[in-house]
């Protein structure tokens, strides 16, 4: 499979179909990457053929000539916990345009399912200064975003069945998409069969563990089940990770700087996992949550446990 010929599969999401590449480059890391590395990545991936970017500085693709329009690009940015309450909605996404160079996003998240004390943006979130989010108010503005054109489409990050439905019972433009964790690890069918019967796509984040990060496990690329069926097929773990997630009907977001490991994440596309190897991944992977949202959690704010924030779903 040739890298300069590559074109990614889309999925449609929202009421007007709005093509989402199936694989996205994540942009967020713990640490943060130095703004040039982040640049030079993000302008490597787009000459390699991607063109999902789950925020990212994209401008500077067109000053570059690395893509002829904005359409070629599909750009994720989110909605932080301060900027979640009435009134600030719009101006939050207002200067994510702005940091971005860019005149609309497709697809704006709530990034996760709390609020804290507006204008203080000091990550992680003090303790004291979790409150309730108004879902419904919140919404309204995430729905007010799209009326406007600053969005194609909005969505959800984080968020279980239950507070997905809280949501879907007074939206008038339902979620498109809610990003989660999902992996091997943690393969989340009782919320994906929820989304799925909901119309919402799923975007599958720690794919590949997220290792580095201060929420990563090596449990995915370090499995006995990814190992062997990466050595009889000629694959790499990560690869065979990535192509179960695909076959699942998912997007994905997925973290490199390094161009090999982004050339290689490529190469999903071209071939398949046999029914026997589906299995397997389905039956002989325990199953652990990686994601808690524990730096969420407060016994000061609304969300006191990890099982509050999922809602038992753990």
């Amino acid at each position: 499979m040739s890298l300069n010929l590559i074109t990614l599969p889309t999925l449609g999401i929202g009421s007007g179909n709005h093509l989402m590449p199936v694989l996205g480059l994540g942009t967020a890391a713990s640490p943060p990457p130095k703004p040039l590395v982040l640049k030079e990545t993000v302008l490597e991936a787009i000459k390699l053929g991607y063109r999902h970017f789950d925020t990212s500085p994209s401008g500077e693709a067109f000053s570059l000539g690395l893509v002829q329009s904005r359409s070629e690009l599909f750009v994720t940015s989110k909605l932080w916990c301060a900027d979640a309450h009435r009134g600030l909605v719009v101006p939050a996404m207002q200067r994510s345009l702005k940091n971005l160079k860019l005149d609309y996003l497709d697809l704006y998240l709530i990034h996760w399912p709390v609020s804290s004390k507006p204008g203080k943006f000091k990550f992680p979130i003090e303790k004291d200064d979790f409150l309730p989010m108004d879902y419904e108010t919140v919404w309204s503005e995430m729905e007010e975003c799209q009326r406007l054109g600053l969005a194609k489409c909005i969505g959800v990050s984080n968020f279980s069945c239950k507070k997905l439905q809280h949501i879907l019972s007074n939206a008038k433009i339902p979620p498109s998409v809610n990003q989660m964790e999902m992996s091997p690890v943690w393969q989340q069918r009782k919320l994906r069969e929820f989304c799925k019967s909901k119309g919402i796509v799923v975007t599958a984040y720690s794919v590949l563990g997220s290792r580095g990060a201060f929420w990563g496990t090596h449990k995915i690329m370090e499995s006995d089940v990814h190992k062997e069926i990466a050595e009889a097929r000629g694959k790499t773990v990560a690869q065979v990770s990535m192509r179960w997630a695909y076959e699942e009907g998912v997007s994905m977001v997925v973290k490199s700087f390094k161009k090999e490991r982004l050339e290689e994440n490529l190469k999903i596309f071209d071939w398949s996992l046999t029914e026997e190897e589906k299995h397997r991944i389905s039956t002989e992977i325990p199953q652990s949550r990686i994601v808690g949202g524990e730096v969420y959690i407060s016994e000061k704010g609304p969300i006191k446990s990890v099982a509050e924030m999922w809602d038992g779903e753990i």
